[in-house]
Formats: C-alpha cells, sequence, structure tokens
C-alpha cells in the first residue's frame, strides 16, 4: 500500500474517539509498511494530519506494542522535539512513556537491545523542555514518569527532576501538583 492510502486512512478519522483509533490502528498493522509513513506524518508538523498520525502511532504502541516504533527510533527521538501541537504532544509523550517503561522493566525486552543511550538522551532533552514549558496535564504527566523511570540508568536526572518539580510543576495545576508529589514520593524512596 502507499502512502496515498495511509492518508485517505486518516483523512477518513473523524474524531480521537476509541474506536476511530482502533479501526486506523488496525487498517495501518495489516500492512506493517505504513508505519514508517505513520511516523513521518506524526512529525511532519506542517501537516495537518500529523495530529491523527500522533493519535494511530500511540495507539499501536499502547495496545500492539511498543515494538512497533523500534525501527523508527532514531527518526522519532531525533524528531519528537519539533512537535510544537497539542494534541500531537501528547501521544508522543505517551508512547515515551511506554520505552521508558520497557527499558526499565526487570523483564528482558526488546526495547532493551534497542533503545541507544543517544535516544535516551534526546527523549530527556525534550521531556524537561515540555515540563519547563505550557504543555497541558497529561503531557506533564507522561513526561515526569518518563524521566523518573530513565532516572533510574542516569544518575543526574532525578535531581533536576525533583528540582523542577519542587520549583514549578508543583505550583501549577491541581493535577500536576498530584503527580509530581507522586514522582517525588517515589525519587526519595530511591
Amino acid at each position: 500500500m502507499s502512502i496515498d492510502f495511509l492518508i485517505s486512512v486518516l483523512n477518513n478519522i473523524e474524531n480521537p474517539k476509541r474506536i476511530n483509533r482502533n479501526n486506523a490502528a488496525n487498517i495501518v498493522l495489516e500492512q506493517p509498511e505504513l508505519i514508517e509513513d505513520l511516523v513521518n506524518i506524526t512529525f511532519d508538523t506542517e501537516n495537518k494530519l500529523s495530529i491523527k498520525a500522533a493519535w494511530i502511532l500511540e495507539w499501536i504502541c499502547t495496545h500492539h506494542g511498543v515494538n512497533y516504533i523500534h525501527p523508527y527510533l532514531s527518526f522519532f527521538t531525533q524528531n519528537l522535539h519539533t512537535v510544537t501541537l497539542d494534541s500531537a504532544i501528547r501521544p508522543c509523550a505517551k508512547i515515551c512513556e511506554h520505552l521508558a517503561t520497557a527499558y526499565t522493566s526487570k523483564n528482558d525486552t526488546e526495547t532493551k537491545h534497542v533503545l541507544a543511550d543517544t535516544h535516551i538522551d534526546l527523549i530527556i532533552e525534550t521531556g524537561f523542555d515540555w515540563l519547563i514549558t505550557e504543555q497541558k496535564i497529561a503531557v506533564k504527566a507522561y513526561t515526569m514518569n518518563t524521566l523518573f523511570l530513565f532516572g533510574k540508568t542516569k544518575d543526574w536526572v532525578h535531581p533536576e527532576l525533583d528540582h523542577i518539580i519542587r520549583t514549578k510543576v508543583i505550583h501549577e495545576s491541581k493535577g500536576c501538583a498530584a503527580r509530581g508529589r507522586k514522582i517525588l514520593n517515589l525519587i526519595a524512596k530511591i
């Protein structure tokens, strides 16, 4: 199938309801070669379909496995900082959380073998940027968890995360404050 087919699938998504995202994800998974195009469209920030592509990419990673993003990790992490639309940042932040969870899992996961230090560093850098800029609560919540998890392997992350939560995040919305306190408690237990 071609990118034109993927574009028609994305154009037919009316809203982010679960059924719409699930149906589009199933279509993409039937032709896995479309995943590369889906990743490319996600980061084509001038394209209005980038939001829908991000929704579907996140749905695939959440419900079918983060391994689907593995072949595109370099492109994904190098372009993560370019996403500026709220509705596209949230799914990208969720994918980062899935990667961090798989990477820090006690089980042996494929992610542990393919996620390189350069990928992690780019996710961490973008994550800190998301925490200090105006973002939705979900983005900050996913990002705090991602940074906490990667901080288990990068010793400098937890002190920085602690500082940003205490000086900025905890003074924002009730949701951010609650997640911030949770992460601070997790950091304190390590």
